[in-house]
């Protein structure tokens, strides 16, 4: 409980107490006005139902204030759950678009890599038959002045091919 709720009984019980105390009091009979006429009633009398109805009245008034409070608190924490549902739904069709926006970059990346790899394959192979080629070209090259040069030789020496040259001309 609160402590004005707390208060408010402990005020109550006093008051029923003193009340209940001094009811000898409370209802010896009085004159009172009412303006227009007089009237013979106990005054404490009067004045304990003034206050039970004060009272009774304040009491109806909070009562009506805390319901009034709670539906306000229900209808809000209502449209505080519907808000963030809707953000919740919103924050998972964002993480969706992500997740295909990336699926898509990764897709084109992984086509753009693929193409890229069959260029380099291409131009390597290429690489390799211009290599093979200028390989072969240099070892005929070579050939050809390893056969000059044997024909000088033999000139010079007299017709006798020298065994060694002839075989490295032979491997290649």
């Amino acid at each position: 409980m609160r402590i004005r709720t707390i208060v408010l009984i402990i005020a109550i019980v006093l008051m029923a107490g003193f009340a209940a105390l001094n009811l000898d009091e409370f209802s010896r009979p009085s004159v009172l006005s009412l303006g227009f006429t007089t009237v013979q009633v106990p005054l404490g009398l009067v004045m304990l139902v003034l206050l039970a109805a004060v009272l009774l009245v304040f009491l109806a008034t909070t009562l009506y204030i805390q319901s009034t409070h709670l539906l306000e608190m229900r209808q809000t924490t209502r449209a505080l759950t519907a808000q963030r549902e809707l953000a919740d739904k919103a924050e998972g069709s964002r993480f969706t678009e992500l997740r295909q926006y990336l699926e898509a970059q990764a897709l084109s990346t992984q086509q753009r890599d693929a193409a890229q790899a069959t260029v380099l394959a291409e131009r390597l192979a290429q690489s390799q038959e211009a290599l093979s080629s200028k390989i072969e070209q240099s070892g005929n090259t070579l050939a050809a002045y390893i056969g000059e040069l044997e024909d000088r030789l033999e000139k010079r020496d007299g017709g006798s091919r020298p065994v060694l040259l002839a075989d490295s001309s032979t491997r290649l």
